[in-house]
């Protein structure tokens, strides 16, 4: 049996006014391709399909075009699940449809273990693997809220029901493998392990508050053969485990991430022992951040036109010297080529002592937590309280996110 593991499309994303659809949709292209050149029998999207909870109407027409057009390949299962961007109940709307095409879709985590259990079939219809298809798991999934418990009491809580919960899924797999024969067990998970890699300014929102995000990978069950994880968007291993890895998005998400490597992963069976294969996928459009002084700007800018470029760009000027007109030096530059700016940021250190002060001279590439942080600071709050602030902030914007995704 061979699988294709994917995740964290972010169908529907924009990069500052630029639309990701073409990009998108030729990576769903490639991804089509893949799968028939290398003969995957089960493709796996570990969550965020979506880039958010109400898609654009063009976003969900690729992810249907998409699924109608990879059911008619030699891909035999699709097993798809919800991540932290994406809507549970828009995802599971259509999923009895889907089944009949042999797309099997978990938004919601069942009532009951075995609704989050598939058995993989080939085309005669013999089991060749089971998945624990558990998608992302929010704080109101996994515990019960109790009044005056800790920050660490949370925490703790929260780890604890993510882990009885996968407990119980595998045990529901594990029942079914008794009677199906020895089959490889498969799991999906949309979260943040401990010693995950994140790039800084990534997008990559904090799953849960505490220290939730520290979820060790020694606290998965050990029955568990491969772990198709989503969220972070560099693939890599989860504990430096072999078997636990994630994919990451198949598209840079922003500038952060215009460097890395994106891959899908191949996972071959032959038995229960996987044998792990990373696979490059192109560069659809290329993202560039150029930083420095005025003359590496314009020098830097001037390279690509002349190669005849067609990257999005994100331009951080750091010289000394003051540039009133930077956006229409930089316009100049770039005339009549394919380059786009998607935003100018002037870190000018001149411009920023004739404040007087550490005003922040505007909010463009700082997060939420950021402004946050210096609120803080600016108020004059007492540093032995910041810790809780910012906790209790992170529960706040926590529960904006889960109450987005419950409005349909």
């Amino acid at each position: 049996m061979r699988i294709l593991h994917t995740s964290d499309w972010h169908l529907g994303r924009s990069l500052m006014l630029l639309k990701r659809h073409d990009e998108l949709a030729a990576f769903l292209e490639w991804l089509i391709k893949t799968l028939e050149e290398r003969k995957i029998d089960t493709l796996i999207v570990a969550g965020d399909i979506f880039d958010n909870t109400t898609p654009p109407t063009a976003a969900q027409e690729l992810y249907y075009q998409f699924l109608g057009r990879a059911a008619r390949t030699c891909c035999n299962n699709i097993v798809i699940v919800a991540g932290n961007h994406d809507s549970p109940s828009l995802l599971d709307a259509p999923a009895q449809i889907l089944r009949a095409i042999n797309v099997y879709v978990v938004g919601t985590p069942g009532k009951a273990p075995e609704n989050e259990t598939i058995i993989l079939k080939n085309r005669s219809g013999e089991p060749q693997g089971i998945v624990c298809a558990v998608p992302y798991l929010r704080d109101r999934d996994i515990r019960r809220v109790l009044p005056g418990e800790s920050v660490e009491d949370k925490a703790s809580a929260l780890i604890k029901g993510m882990q009885q919960h996968y407990a119980a899924v595998c045990e529901a797999a594990e029942r079914l493998r008794q009677q199906l024969g020895d089959l490889p067990l498969i799991a999906t998970g949309h979260l943040f392990t401990a010693g995950g890699i994140a790039v800084e300014g990534d997008g990559v929102r904090e799953l849960y508050v505490g220290t939730i995000a520290h979820f060790n990978a020694d606290l998965f069950p050990p029955t568990i053969d491969y772990m198709a994880l989503g969220h972070l968007h560099a693939p890599q291993k989860a504990g430096s485990r072999e078997h636990i890895r994630y994919s990451g998005s198949p598209i840079p998400m922003n500038f952060c991430e215009a460097k890395q490597q994106k891959k899908v992963i191949q996972v071959e069976f032959a038995g229960r022992r996987p044998q792990i294969e990373g696979i490059t996928v192109p560069c659809f459009q290329p993202l560039e951040k150029i930083s420095g002084s005025f003359d590496e700007l314009t020098g830097r800018l001037a390279q690509l036109v002349g190669a005849d470029s067609n990257a999005w760009l994100e331009i951080e000027y750091t010289g000394e010297m003051i540039v009133a007109n930077l956006d229409e030096e930089i316009s100049r530059a770039i005339a009549g080529s394919k380059l786009k700016v998607t935003r100018t940021i002037n870190r000018n250190s001149n411009a920023l002592r004739l404040t007087g002060d550490n005003t922040p001279q505007s909010l463009e590439g700082m997060s939420e937590k950021d402004v946050f942080e210096y609120c803080l600071k600016a108020r004059n709050v007492p540093e032995e309280q910041h810790s809780e602030l910012k906790q209790a902030y992170q529960e706040i914007i926590s529960s904006i996110v889960e109450n987005d995704a419950n409005k349909e």
